[in-house]
C-alpha cells in the first residue's frame, strides 16, 4: 500500500513540475491518449457484453424434461432452475420465455395444453425463486418444434421438454 503511494506522489510531483507546451505538435498526441482510453473502454464494454451473450447461450442450452404425459418438475431440474432464477434476478432487464413442448404422441390441441402446463410449471418455480413475473413469459409449442425427429422413446423423451429463451431489453 505504502509503494502505491509512493508511486502516485512520485507521479503526481512529476505532473505539476512540467510545463504545458502549447505546441501545435503536442495536440494529436493529446487527442491520440484521449482516443486510446476510449478504446480501451469500449473494449471493456464489448468484452463485458460478449461475456454476457456467451452466459445467456449457456443458458439456453439448458432444458427441463419430463416424463410422458406429465408436467411436473423433477427435482433433478431444480439446479438448472436455480442458475436461470440466479441470472433473471441479477439482470432486470432480462425477460425469459419458457418454451413449452410434447412429443408428437396426442393431438395438437392436447399437445399445445399439454406444452403450456409444463412452461407453467416451469415459472412456478422460477417464481418461488423470487423472480419477477414481469420478467417471465410462457408459450407452447406443443409437437410443432420436435427437437429430434424419430418415432421411438428416445427422440420422445428429448421433446418433453421447457426450452428458456433469454431476451435483454
Amino acid at each position: 500500500m505504502k509503494k502505491i503511494a509512493v508511486v502516485l506522489a512520485a507521479l503526481l510531483v512529476a505532473a505539476c513540475s512540467s510545463t504545458q507546451k502549447t505546441d501545435t505538435a503536442q495536440a494529436p498526441q493529446a487527442n491520440t491518449k484521449a482516443d486510446t482510453t476510449q478504446t480501451a473502454s469500449l473494449s471493456a464494454a464489448e468484452v463485458a457484453a460478449s461475456k454476457l451473450a456467451a452466459e445467456q447461450q449457456a443458458l439456453q442450452q439448458d432444458s427441463v424434461y419430463f416424463d410422458f404425459n406429465k408436467y411436473a418438475v423433477k427435482p433433478d431440474y431444480q439446479n438448472a432452475i436455480q442458475k436461470q432464477a440466479d441470472f433473471i434476478k441479477e439482470h432486470k432487464n432480462d425477460v425469459v420465455t419458457l418454451e413449452g413442448n410434447a412429443d408428437e404422441r396426442g393431438s395438437e390441441k392436447y399437445n399445445l395444453a399439454l406444452g403450456g402446463k409444463r412452461a407453467e410449471a416451469v415459472m412456478h418455480s422460477l417464481l418461488s425463486l423470487g423472480v419477477p413475473a414481469a420478467q417471465i413469459k410462457t408459450v407452447s409449442y406443443g409437437k410443432a418444434k420436435p427437437r429430434l425427429q424419430c418415432h421411438e422413446e428416445k427422440c420422445w423423451k428429448e421433446n418433453r421438454r421447457v426450452d428458456f429463451a433469454h431476451k435483454l431489453n
